[in-house]
C-alpha cells in the first residue's frame, strides 16, 4: 500500500487524487479527523484511518505493512524525522514534501536510512522543483554552450497561506536550515563558491518578467539554493521571493522581531501570516510562478512555471515522487528530491497532471550578458 500522511490537508488532498487516479496500489489515507478526508466514489482500494503524528504507536501501526509512506503533513520543522523513523520502522520507503536539512541531518546523523530503503526529502514546489529545474536547463542547453555560470530565480505570487504553512514559515525563521542555521539568509548570494552576506537588496515596486503587475522582491539565500550552486560549480546564484501584496511583505520583514516564546504568541503570530496573506488576496485572482534562469556567458535559457494554486502543484510533484521510488528509479539511500529525481522524465510527468503550466526560452548573447528574448510556450 501507499500511505498518505495529511491527506486531508491542502497539499496532501491533491496528492491523493492524482494516486487514487493512477490506481497504481491501494491507498490508506491518515488525518488526525478522518472525516475531513474526501475520498471520491470512483476511487478503489482505498481506507481511510484516524493517525496522530504526535504518537508513536498510532504513527508506528499507521505505517505498518506499507510500500512508501508519503508525508504532507506538517509542521514539518516540529515533527522533523518522526515520520521518517516511523516509516523506515515499518520497512517503508519514505517521501516528505518537506523534510529538509534538519530531517536529513537528523537521519544521517542516526546512520538510516539502512537496509535498501529509500528516504526522498523536500519532494515538493520549493524545496524540489525549484531545484530541479536548473537541472533541467542544464541538461538541455544550446548544442556547444559553454558552462553555466549564474542562477536567478524569482518564486511568489498571491495565495492564501494554511496553518501548517504559516506555522512552518514562523519554525523556519530559527532553524530551517543546516547545522540548526535559518532556513534562509536574507540579502545574501553566493558568489565565487561560499555565501556572502548583504550583497543584495529588496527592490520595491519592481516589475519581474512573468509576474503580472508591479511587485516587491527580498533576496533570501537558502540551503537548497546553496547546494545547487556547489553542484553545477556556478560563480553566482540569486533568488528573489516575490510578493505582488504589502501585508504580506510588510509581515515578513518584522517576522524575526516578533516574540515566540511561548505558544500563544506563536500562534499569534501565525494568524498575523494568515490574516495578512487573506487581506493581499482580497478581490484579486490567485497565481503563482516560478521563473528560474540559468545561464553562461554566451547564452540564457529560463523556464518559466505558472499556477493558480502552488499546493496543488506540491502535491503533483509529491505524487510523481512517490511514482519513481515505486518504479525502481530512485537508488536506496537518503536523498533530497531535486538530487536524484530524473529532470526530463519527472518534468513530463508534471506536466501530464495538469498542476502548472511550463515553458521555456532560449536567448544568445553575444555581448556575454544573460538576455531576454521571445518568449515560447510549449511542452518541456
Amino acid at each position: 500500500m501507499i500511505a498518505v500522511l495529511g491527506a486531508s490537508g491542502e497539499v496532501g488532498r491533491h496528492a491523493v487524487a492524482l494516486l487514487a487516479r493512477a490506481r497504481s496500489r491501494p491507498l490508506r489515507l491518515g488525518a488526525r479527523d478522518p472525516g475531513a478526508v474526501h475520498v471520491d466514489a470512483a476511487w478503489r482500494d482505498v481506507e481511510v484511518t484516524a493517525v496522530d503524528a504526535t504518537d508513536p504507536a498510532s504513527l508506528a501501526a499507521f505505517c505498518r505493512g506499507q510500500r512508501v509512506v508519503l508525508n504532507c503533513a506538517g509542521p514539518s520543522y516540529l515533527l522533523k524525522e518522526t515520520v521518517a523513523r516511523a516509516a523506515l520502522a515499518a520497512g517503508a520507503d519514505y517521501v516528505d514534501v518537506l523534510g529538509d536539512d534538519p530531517v536529513a541531518e537528523a537521519l544521517g546523523d542516526a546512520g538510516v536510512p539502512t537496509e535498501g530503503r529509500r528516504v526522498v526529502l523536500s519532494a515538493g514546489t520549493v524545496p524540489g522543483l525549484s531545484g530541479l529545474l536548473p537541472r533541467h536547463l542544464l541538461d538541455t542547453r544550446p548544442a556547444g554552450a559553454t558552462a553555466p555560470t549564474a542562477l536567478t530565480v524569482h518564486a511568489g505570487g498571491l495565495e492564501r497561506a494554511t496553518r501548517t504553512v504559516a506555522a512552518d514559515i514562523l519554525l523556519s525563521l530559527r532553524d530551517g536550515g543546516p547545522d540548526g542555521e535559518p532556513y534562509g539568509h536574507a540579502l545574501a548570494m553566493w558568489r565565487q563558491g561560499r555565501r556572502q552576506d548583504k550583497a543584495l537588496r529588496v527592490e520595491e515596486d519592481a516589475e519581474v518578467p512573468f509576474f503580472p503587475g508591479r511587485v516587491t522582491t527580498q533576496p533570501l539565500l537558502t540551503a537548497e539554493v546553496q547546494r545547487l550552486a556547489a553542484d553545477l560549480r556556478l560563480a553566482e546564484a540569486r533568488w528573489y521571493n516575490v510578493f505582488p501584496g504589502g501585508q504580506i511583505r510588510s509581515l515578513f520583514a518584522a517576522l524575526p522581531t516578533l516574540p515566540v516564546d511561548t505558544e500563544t504568541r506563536r500562534q499569534e503570530a501565525v494568524d498575523r501570516i494568515i490574516r495578512a496573506g487573506a487581506i493581499d488576496l482580497a478581490g484579486r485572482a490567485p497565481y503563482y510562478r516560478l521563473v528560474v534562469e540559468l545561464s553562461g556567458p554566451e547564452w540564457s535559457r529560463t523556464v518559466v512555471v505558472r499556477a493558480d494554486d502552488s499546493y496543488r502543484l506540491t502535491g503533483a510533484v509529491a505524487a510523481v515522487t512517490v511514482g519513481e521510488v515505486l518504479a525502481d528509479r530512485v537508488a536506496p539511500g537518503l536523498h533530497f528530491a531535486a538530487r536524484v529525481l530524473r529532470p526530463a522524465g519527472v518534468l513530463a510527468a508534471l506536466e501530464r497532471t495538469g498542476a502548472a503550466e511550463f515553458a521555456r526560452f532560449t536567448t544568445a548573447a553575444p555581448d556575454g550578458a544573460p538576455a531576454v528574448g521571445a518568449f515560447e510556450d510549449g511542452a518541456l
